[in-house]
């Protein structure tokens, strides 16, 4: 392993392989191009089972990212995040007594977005953040900087299928809300006092149409200028904020 100012990286087949084997919180799995041999195929089978986000590259691509290292055509970053899963999170609120209030990030890649995102998230006593194993923020120090921390104190889960972590959520009684400028209902004419789950989506598209057919409610945040949309992050906030300030009344 090798430690670099802002990941911690392994290298090789069977330490990559230990470190998903061993529950390893990682970011990202690097996998040369065409790579063959019994020891591969256990490790991709390993992979697939735990859901790790996987990017193959050609043999030179990798060559030139690690030049040093005997990285047998595999690397895998560390995230300085841990990871959680969403069932294992939600009876523990349950349980605390508190009326679950949670995220659901859709594509959201953008690493300073999703960092100021689940710190305005800490602020608001969210109880956890899902992500999809792809196409989501990379979980390093610059999403863990942009948070102020945060990644570190609100529960992130990270779900290889989010329909089944939406699924799920609406099985355990919450109302899932999709924020989305085509929705038919101002955001504060809808009741955050339940237990409830936004679905916030990617800057380019949105909240996909198979999670916004999921939603319970769509709601719209008013727009009095020319753009037709906010920022992801600022959206969050809005959505939030008003969730926080409905449920005070009722304390």
């Amino acid at each position: 392993m090798k430690e670099t100012r802002e990941r911690r990286v392994v290298y090789g087949l069977r330490p990559v392989m230990e470190a998903v084997r061993s529950g390893k919180d990682i970011e990202k799995i690097l996998v040369q191009k065409g790579l063959k041999g019994e020891l591969a195929q256990e490790l991709m089978n390993a992979v697939r089972e735990r859901a790790c986000p996987v990017q193959y590259l050609p043999a030179e691509a990798l060559q030139r990212l690690f030049p040093q290292a005997n990285h047998q055509g595999v690397a895998a970053y560390i995230s300085p995040v841990p990871f959680q899963s969403i069932d294992a999170v939600l009876p523990q609120v349950y349980e605390a007594g508190r009326v679950p209030l949670v995220l659901i990030f859709d594509r959201i890649t953008d690493v300073r977005n999703f960092g100021a995102m689940v710190r305005t998230a800490e602020g608001a006593g969210v109880d956890a953040v899902i992500i999809p194993a792809h196409h989501a923020a990379a979980m390093n120090e610059d999403a863990l900087k942009a948070s102020a921390g945060a990644l570190l104190t609100v529960p992130v889960c990270r779900e290889a299928n989010l329909k089944t972590a939406i699924h799920f959520l609406k099985a355990s009684g919450l109302k899932i809300v999709a924020v989305t400028e085509k929705g038919s209902t101002p955001y504060t004419e809808i009741s955050y006092k339940e237990p409830t789950a936004f679905i916030l989506g990617s800057e380019e598209d949105g909240v996909s149409p198979e999670f916004l057919k999921l939603s319970d409610a769509r709601a719209r945040i008013p727009m009095a200028g020319k753009i037709e949309s906010l920022n992801v992050s600022v959206a969050n906030g809005i959505l939030l904020y008003e969730a926080l300030r409905q449920r005070a009344e009722t304390l």
